[in-house]
């Protein structure tokens, strides 16, 4: 007696851009851009490779579309209830760098992306939503429109930068020694510091103990502070 193969089930709902970005997302998370397919895609989402296409063109747009994605829901800030709880431009860019900062160390492929995404396509839609949201609270501190690029591209840089190279620093140590902890890994770059020539490295031997047990959220912090507190002195001695 025949029997018939069980054909895999098929998704209810509609198949849209938003669940397709959604579920790419997902998969870059768990396997990385190598396995970032449209094959294991489709099986996530219980449809055809075709019926993709049909919403996105190729892995480049859909890589684009997911970077977007996560960069739209890191750098929104919520509105505060009222006039009188609102929060500060200081604070307005303390939350976009946060939650761009989260969101770099929670998708490890998403600094690579970043830096693709800026270099090569800055006319898209990620550098300008960046570029925006931090822009605004710059307008709103009551820098000179003749230094807004500058002041707002220097915020940019530094957030990018430090949370990029955290995210590295995080993803280098789990890869070369998964089973040890972060603070004996600071422990032992402190104790090379402190082990460096004295007279060559003068100053690095001297900050060498502040490694051990420093924050790396609190460091960021404090480097959004030295930024805006530059930005506040440039502009109170040019008005």
């Amino acid at each position: 007696m025949a029997t018939r193969t069980r054909r895999p089930e098929r998704r209810q709902e509609p198949l849209s851009r938003e669940h397709i970005v959604g579920a790419a997302v997902e998969l870059l998370d768990a396997v990385g851009e190598d396995g970032l397919t449209f094959r294991a895609l489709a099986e996530r989402l219980a449809t055809g490779p075709g019926a993709i296409y049909w919403h996105v063109r190729g892995k480049t747009e859909l890589l684009a579309a997911a970077t977007d994605a996560v960069v739209a829901a890191a750098v929104t800030i919520e509105p505060a209830e009222s006039a009188e709880s609102a929060d500060s431009p200081q604070d307005g860019i303390r939350a976009v760098a946060l939650g761009l900062f989260d969101a770099i160390e929670e998708h490890p492929w998403l600094a690579t992306q970043l830096a693709t995404q800026l270099s090569r396509s800055p006319w898209g839609t990620v550098a300008p939503r960046i570029f925006e949201s931090i822009g605004r609270q710059v307008c709103a501190l009551g820098v000179p429109e003749e230094s807004w690029f500058t002041a707002t591209s220097a915020l940019m840089h530094y957030i990018l930068g430090a949370a990029g190279q955290n995210a590295a620093n995080t993803a280098s140590a789990g890869t070369a020694r998964p089973d040890v902890d972060r603070a004996v890994v600071l422990d032992a770059v402190s104790a090379a510091w402190e082990g460096l020539d004295p007279d060559d490295y003068p100053f690095t031997r001297a900050v060498a103990k502040q490694v051990r047990g420093h924050d790396d959220r609190e460091q960021f912090l404090a480097g959004i502070a030295l930024i805006l507190a530059g930005i506040t002195a440039i502009h109170s001695l040019t008005t």
